[in-house]
């Protein structure tokens, strides 16, 4: 088994299909398990946590909220322990999704698979560089509420500052010093959310948890939060994530992904829990807009939410890198004329047709709804069931067999449901918006 850096091999499914597994450029195998653990930990308390309450308790209500948002934990940890599992499979480093699920299957599936994991960590950087746009205006509303700049101005100033980020920081790894800012970051707009929301909620009237809207937007609301329950604990990049643990690979990612769904959860349901016992069914999408209490106060906490969501969208965006930086050869010094202007260009110009994206519809529940519909479902629990049955075919059980069965048909229909509720709501919200709105 080789981990080195620019090695190419290439690997065989059952049936002796060959496929060519390209070398990386970025690092692996250096990162111990704690910080690999910070990394999917920063994924799942960005700043997206601060729209869960309005994307996911107000849809589902106390009950629908709550034993949601656990069920999802749980499962969420299963899917991604089955694919940590089948990192070394075959006797071979699977550093990236789309070369494990090629193993597995052959030619086909890999294309497949890298189709879905890009548009699913493109779509994620949109509503990161949205939710960085919203912690601009909302600073901006704190000092002149006078409407003159608008979300859109703010979305683009947003992927400006992370244009400059990604080509500062050459690799995953790279981020390391980084990696504790931005658990700083989230520890400030969690910690300053869930208190002034506690105090919100202490003086506020009686609020109105009945989940709104008609018993037919009831049922697509409902099946659109179900899309953002399992958006808020995966990635939809483990592999990549994994192959920067240091060996054992198997074990040490084992102990990140523990502690990323115990310790790593609390804050999401706190903020979660509290921003919905606070507001109610008036919940927003992002929950800062809401809260009262000194300016300094709420001025930090966006501050500090849109830092981090610059770090968070670079760790989401750094597959699209590798795989650019190795297609293109760019290696060696970071700070190399040819390395630096390739990083300006490329990221740049990726980062410009997200930030656009993002500016044009800015609808962030709804690309959380539509991103878990059409690739954290597929990739994170159907591929993941079948890839874990197909690999261990000799292994399991019948009733092991039926079981992950039942997860394939259960999710690949959640998965068509969802997609034609999110694509519902981007059709409503489209018609009562226009494009570059400033909501």
């Amino acid at each position: 088994m080789d981990d080195c850096i620019g090695v190419s091999n290439k690997v065989y499914s059952d049936e002796q299909l060959a496929i060519q597994i390209p070398e990386t450029a970025h690092q692996i195998s250096s990162d111990s398990w704690f910080q690999v653990g910070f990394v999917l930990t920063t994924g799942i308390n960005s700043v997206y946590v601060l729209g869960y309450s309005g994307a996911v308790m107000v849809p589902l209500g106390w009950v629908g909220g709550v034993v949601g948002l656990l069920l999802a934990t749980a499962i969420s940890l299963y899917a991604n322990v089955l694919i940590a599992k089948l990192h070394e499979f075959g006797g071979r480093r699977h550093i990236r999704y789309r070369d494990l699920a090629g193993f597995v299957y052959g030619p086909k599936a890999y294309s497949l698979t890298w189709v879905l994991q890009y548009v699913n960590l493109f779509m994620i950087n949109v509503g990161y560089v949205i939710l960085a746009g919203q912690a601009l205006k909302a600073i901006y509303v704190l000092f002149w509420d006078d409407n003159v700049m608008k979300l859109p101005h703010f979305i683009a100033m947003a992927g400006f500052v992370c244009g400059i980020f990604a080509i500062c920081i050459p690799h995953l790894s790279a981020l390391r010093i980084w990696l504790g800012f931005s658990t700083f970051f989230s520890l400030v707009y969690i910690v300053i959310a869930f208190a002034l929301s506690l105090r919100d909620g202490i003086r506020a009237p009686p609020r109105d948890y009945d989940i709104p809207g008609s018993d037919i937007s009831r049922v697509f609301t409902t099946i659109g939060a179900s899309a953002s329950l399992v958006f808020a604990f995966n990635t939809g990049m483990l592999p990549e994530i994994q192959a920067t643990v240091r060996q054992p690979v198997v074990g040490n990612m084992m102990k990140a992904l523990y502690f990323q769904f115990t310790v790593g959860v609390l804050p999401l349901y706190a903020v979660a829990f509290m921003g919905y016992w606070a507001y109610g069914n008036h919940a927003p999408a992002y929950l800062l807009t809401s809260v009262s209490g000194p300016l300094w106060v709420k001025t930090f906490a966006n501050i500090s939410a849109f830092l981090q969501t610059v770090i968070a969208l670079h760790i989401f965006a750094s597959p699209m890198y590798e795989y650019l930086d190795t297609k293109y050869g760019i290696r060696g010094s970071a700070l190399a004329i040819k390395n630096l202007s390739f990083r300006i260009m490329v990221r740049g110009g990726y980062l410009a047709v997200t930030t656009l994206l993002a500016a044009a519809l800015p609808f962030i529940g709804d690309f959380m709804s539509l991103t878990g519909a059409i690739s954290t479902f597929p990739l994170t629990f159907i591929l993941a069931n079948h890839m874990y049955m197909v690999a261990k075919r000799n292994k399991l059980t019948s009733l092991q067999k039926l079981w992950h069965w039942i997860n394939v048909i259960f999710f690949g229909f959640m998965s068509v449901a969802a997609a034609v509720a999110a694509l519902r709501l981007i059709a409503v919200d489209s018609k009562n918006y226009s494009f570059f709105a400033d909501i």
